[in-house]
């Protein structure tokens, strides 16, 4: 096998708010019947490699449910698989993970005693479809040092959640700003790299000696200037989940057709754990209008531009719109929600109006 995969899976992101007090940014639900993390994982298995070890920390009970079985992405063999780690208090060590690149350099072991040439490392809060191959063959074929994915977005789009890169005509990153308030540059880091193992062994045991611990400020700033860090573009659709809106627009944008099929229906599609929940159910006087509904929900009102996760009940007389709603939330009659994402096994009265608007979504919680 070309590469083994990292996915980096462990922060607190206080941007998501309510959402992840009681789960990790890469278990929150997508498309009604995904986590965030299926995205990345299924892109690992897809690109046949074999051993992913996944980096989890912060409220990652939910993370460690989804992961019980690495059958689903086909990581259950005898060679390699799936791996999980949490931080753990050993003789040498009594933090929890400080940064990303500490959490790479508190499992270097697992680098050590694998063989595989090359590693891609990636986020656990991307949502997108890539062949890591194409990346790897990118990186071998320009003898680059590290290989970052990059994407460019419209001139519209708010870029301040995202690292921004400036690039020469060759591909190579001259400049990074992380986060900027403003800029002018419209190509982001998409948190995707590539690089040979024994190289981020090296670059990881000096960060432990100098007690680094933030991969892109300790790793790929410090580096531009020394070694060849190249930018590949990927063309096709991407985002990710780091703050309440972004979830909300990654979410609607299954509503659309194109995207669904694109994910869903064209090989290969993304996989996930299968809870094995009866169909879900319309009952007499329920509409449902362009809306994603999994199993085991059952509906009684009317539904609109909107997803509902399993095990979901909505009663009558409920008007539904723009919304998404965790699941096995419980929703009592005569309940209007619009612009709202509803936390999951949340029971609403009856008779409860919630409204938000597009630029301000609402979260409902028990």
């Amino acid at each position: 096998m070309k590469a083994l995969g990292i996915i980096l899976a462990g922060g607190n992101n206080k941007r998501m708010k309510e959402l992840t007090h009681r789960r990790a940014i890469a278990a929150m639900p997508m498309a009604g019947s995904f986590r965030a993390i299926d995205f990345t994982l299924s892109n690992m298995s897809h690109s046949g490699i074999g051993t992913v070890a996944v980096v989890a920390q912060y409220s990652s009970r939910s993370l460690n449910e989804h992961l019980s079985s690495s059958k689903w992405w086909d990581f259950g063999r005898k060679q390699g698989g799936l791996f999980l780690f949490n931080p753990t208090i050993t003789p040498e060590n009594n933090d929890w993970y400080r940064g990303t690149a500490d959490a790479i350099a508190q499992n270097l072991e697992f680098l050590y005693r694998r063989h595989e040439p090359y590693v891609v490392i990636a986020s656990g809060d991307g949502i997108y479809k890539l062949d890591y191959n194409d990346v790897i063959d990118f990186h071998t074929s320009h003898d680059a040092d590290i290989t970052v994915v990059c994407k460019d977005l419209p001139e519209d789009a708010d870029v301040s959640r995202f690292g921004v890169v400036r690039t020469d005509e060759n591909g190579r990153i001259l400049d990074w700003e992380e986060k900027p308030v403003a800029s002018t540059l419209r190509t982001i880091s998409t948190g995707i790299y590539v690089i040979r193992r024994r190289l981020l062994i090296s670059l990881m045991e000096q960060c432990i000696e100098m007690e680094w611990t933030d991969f892109v400020r300790d790793v790929i700033m410090r580096q531009k200037n020394v070694k060849k860090i190249l930018a590949y573009k990927l063309e096709s659709y991407w985002t990710n989940i780091s703050n309440v809106a972004a979830y909300y627009a990654a979410n609607m944008d299954f509503l659309k057709p194109e995207i669904r099929k694109h994910f869903f229906r064209d090989y290969p599609a993304i996989q996930t754990k299968v809870d094995d929940y009866a169909p879900a159910k319309y009952n007499s006087g329920s509409k449902v209008v362009n809306s994603l509904v999994a199993n085991g929900t059952i509906v009684n009102g009317e539904v609109e531009n909107s997803i509902l996760f399993s095990k979901g009940f909505v009663g009558k007389n409920c008007k539904i719109k723009n919304s998404i709603i965790l699941g096995e939330a419980y929703i009592s009659d005569d309940v209007v929600l619009e612009n709202c994402i509803v936390e999951a096994r949340t029971n609403i009265p009856a008779g409860t109006v919630y409204k938000g608007t597009p630029d301000a979504i609402k979260i409902v919680t028990e």
